[in-house]
């Protein structure tokens, strides 16, 4: 088992394929496996029909039945992702069949085994992230550049939609790294020209970014996010339903806690912050820094490749060239404005959601388990990652304005 990237020395410094990053995709992994090896025919049945056993109750009894199968057969980052990905949505239904009251304490070992040593080999969390849910999860449906999911859980459309509306952000972003990598070639050339067609590039791709995510409305029903998408997107550390955490059986008798799904978990936007120089808050950049752990290893080296860059913004200050501040307080303003944007997707989706779910819980005959749409409430205050969600997005965004170039 080998993740083997094959990638040579760049003559710059911060050439993207050094850090396996896509030219066309971004973080996207570029065009993901849909099916593993043969050997490994036992994970992808039960992923492909993970909403229905979930839904019938039948899942863990699948996974009971499923064999131990050894990870040797693996080759490459393609099959690693894919084999990480069928096995964190396998492990978010097998935790969650039952919703928040009928969690389990330990995962099995045919499981647990396997997941831990894909894990290692990709330097990610044996739990399902970002990189997991939006990054590698996405295929053509057809020649005109349809897409869809990989690998379901229960939500339907929905949370197809909410992956797909995900990774369109994702995309958006696209031009932004680039510019990222031209800003600070730029910098180090004395290159203003070039610097300022980077930062308006970059604010385009924030922008873009915004306009993306404005789709969540059209395609995500907030009442199935909240009730039966969300669950399975929240993690075993600070969550009060499974304030013990998880046994992984066979790699290590004490339970251990890893945070759900989680925005923060994007590298796109701690590139951007580390970019343009914005510093939040002791607690949240904690949190940030905590879910670095959950990129993937080359992600999490190009973000700290940005940090360690001359700043961007002591050169556009001391450059005392005015249209160079223009185009950072350009990016600064769009950046403010998505963190903005995504308080009011979250009131929507979560806020208000959570309100409606309360008064429906009080309603006689609420169904058990998130496949009867009974809503969670261990989470009502904080995101999936576990954080107090609207300190937290409030903050980020009043940090983000601070880092604007006063005149």
């Amino acid at each position: 088992m080998e993740a083997g990237d094959g990638t040579e020395e760049p003559p710059l410094p911060l050439a993207l394929p050094r850090f396996q990053v896509s030219e066309e995709f971004g973080f996207l992994l570029p065009d993901p496996l849909t099916e593993l090896p043969a050997p490994y025919g036992p994970w992808m049945e039960i992923a492909h029909e993970l909403p229905q056993l979930i839904e019938s109750h039948q899942l863990r009894s699948h996974v009971h039945q499923m064999p131990q199968l050894s990870t040797r057969h693996l080759r490459g980052r393609e099959e690693l992702h894919l084999a990480h990905l069928v096995l964190s949505f396998i492990t978010m239904g097998y935790v969650w069949q039952e919703g928040e009251e009928g969690t389990v304490q330990v995962l099995p070992r045919n499981l647990a085994v396997p997941f831990w040593e894909v894990s290692e080999a990709l330097g990610l969390p044996p739990i399902l992230s970002h990189a997991d849910f939006v990054l590698a999860n996405w295929r053509r449906k057809d020649p005109n550049g349809n897409l869809d999911t990989i690998i379901k859980l229960p939500g339907g459309e929905s949370l197809r939609g909410f992956i797909l509306v995900t990774l369109l952000v994702e995309k958006a972003a696209v031009p932004g790294i680039k510019a990222i990598v031209r800003a600070l070639h730029a910098i180090l050339q004395h290159d203003e020209e070039t610097l300022h067609r980077a930062l308006e590039e970059l604010a385009g791709a924030i922008e873009a970014m915004s306009k993306a995510l404005r789709q969540m409305h059209d395609y995500v029903d907030p009442a199935v996010f909240y009730a039966v998408i969300r669950i399975f997107l929240s993690g075993w550390k600070d969550n009060p339903a499974m304030p013990d955490g998880l046994i992984y059986e066979g790699v290590s008798d004490e339970p251990m806690g890893y945070s759900g799904g989680s925005a923060a978990q994007s590298t796109v936007l701690h590139a951007f912050d580390e970019l343009l120089g914005i510093h939040h808050s002791k607690d949240t950049t904690a949190f940030l820094h905590r879910m670095r752990d959950y990129m993937p290893r080359p992600h999490r080296a190009f973000v700290e490749e940005i940090h360690r860059a001359p700043s961007l913004k002591q050169h556009v200050l001391s450059s005392g060239d005015m249209q160079l501040q223009a185009a950072f307080n350009r990016c600064v303003s769009a950046l403010t404005d998505f963190r903005s944007y995504h308080i009011t997707i979250v009131t929507k989706y979560i806020t208000i959601a959570a309100a409606k779910a309360k008064a429906r819980r009080a309603e006689p005959g609420a169904g058990a388990g998130p496949a009867m749409g009974k809503p969670p409430s261990a989470l009502e205050a904080k995101g999936t990652g576990g954080s107090h969600i609207f300190s937290f997005l409030k903050s980020i965004r009043d940090t983000t304005r601070e880092g604007m170039i006063s005149a």
